[in-house]
């Protein structure tokens, strides 16, 4: 008798434990969620960037300023694609 009630006991703890796994929220990446975590990453980049150009006493504040830009904007590397001309329309 004893051990029936230990095994139906074990049986409800497992399954409760199955149970409550199941229920844990899981949160996804979303691509907004990537651009987010991407903006503070260049910002952070840009703060470390200024501080190291501060400490070092050879460059103004303007230097410095314009070499976080520099960093959080990537150099300008990602400039705007052209846009393509219109086609023409088929005689």
């Amino acid at each position: 008798m004893q051990r029936r009630m230990s095994l139906r006991r074990g049986v409800g703890v497992v399954a409760a434990l199955v149970a409550l796994a199941g229920a844990v929220p899981v949160y996804a990446q979303t691509n907004g969620m990537e651009r987010r975590d991407d903006r503070q990453d260049d910002r952070g980049a840009g703060r470390d960037a200024k501080q190291d150009c501060k400490a070092g006493d050879e460059k103004t504040r303007a230097e410095c300023r314009n070499e976080k830009r520099d960093v959080k904007h990537g150099d300008g590397a990602a400039e705007a694609p052209a846009a393509e001309p219109p086609a023409a329309p088929a005689p």
